[in-house]
């Protein structure tokens, strides 16, 4: 009897051993195109390390002066960021709808990074924290994982916010392209609810950086560190500065038929 006790032990612990060991690799397979793209040699974003494993997935909303001037929105899953660029940036009417274009997924740890990336490197420009905190799935599947999975499959991905500046449900639905080979083209749609705003302009309104309070010529004339992972009192100042998320006016009355309900009623969902 203490033979087949101990057997089992040491099975139940390589089978453990065995689970963790596929897992990290799976999320840093996803990485391969986003590291083919770089030389971390030149450049000081992060290369990636293991997945970690968080209670709430984290986004973050990063403001890129490369060729164009966009905004990057990541969300954290399975281990990686799955990334947009939204070439004219979030939008609080929910009868606007941005274009989001796919990108490669991007490590966790690039929610740190703002700075410079050197010219001639893949995305070479000014980046800033524009906006981060966590999100939560959004549609109906009782297993939040599982929902998130199927949304991103399907191309209809309903999720929440829970930012400095960005809040409320919001959608990212992918676009039809059966002709057209390239990214993945989605839109962004802020959907109808109390952190809705009708007519505003909220990357005019926000011009410095979540974390450090620097406006993108200042991250631009910095020093030559570019990876800030300490941002002690900068970051103090910069949350200090943020006035928080922006609600609809008093006595402004929601325009009814968000442009997501009109495009999912095109789509016959």
């Amino acid at each position: 009897m203490p033979r087949k006790t101990t057997t089992r032990k040491k099975t139940s612990t390589r089978a453990r051993s065995g689970k963790t060991a596929k897992a990290a690799p799976a999320s840093q397979a996803k990485l391969a195109e986003y590291r083919r793209k770089r030389d971390f040699s030149r450049t000081a974003e992060p290369e990636g390390g293991p997945a970690r494993t968080a209670r709430k997935p984290a986004f973050v909303i990063q403001k890129h002066a490369a060729s164009h001037l966009h905004y990057d929105l990541r969300l954290e899953h399975d281990g990686v960021m799955k990334s947009w660029a939204v070439p004219k940036g979030p939008s609080l009417d929910p009868s606007v709808k941005r274009l989001a274009m796919q990108v490669e997924d991007h490590p966790i740890e690039y929610n740190e990074f703002e700075g410079t990336i050197p010219k001639g490197e893949y995305g070479g420009g000014t980046v800033m924290l524009w906006d981060r905190g966590t999100y939560s799935y959004g549609g109906s599947n009782p297993d939040p994982d599982e929902g998130i999975r199927q949304g991103l499959q399907k191309g209809d991905f309903k999720f929440v916010l829970n930012g400095k500046r960005l809040r409320g449900s919001w959608a990212l639905v992918r676009m039809k392209r059966r002709d057209q080979p390239g990214k993945p083209q989605w839109l962004l749609i802020k959907h109808q609810d109390e952190y809705a705003a009708p007519g505003s302009d909220v990357g005019a309104q926000y011009q410095t950086s979540v974390s450090t309070d620097r406006t993108m010529e200042e991250i631009a004339g910095g020093k030559s560190r570019v990876w800030h992972s300490n941002r002690g009192e900068a970051q103090s100042a910069g949350a200090q500065a943020d006035a928080g998320p922006t609600t609809r006016p008093p006595g402004r009355k929601a325009q009814p038929g968000s442009a997501y309900e009109r495009l999912m009623a095109r789509h016959g969902r």
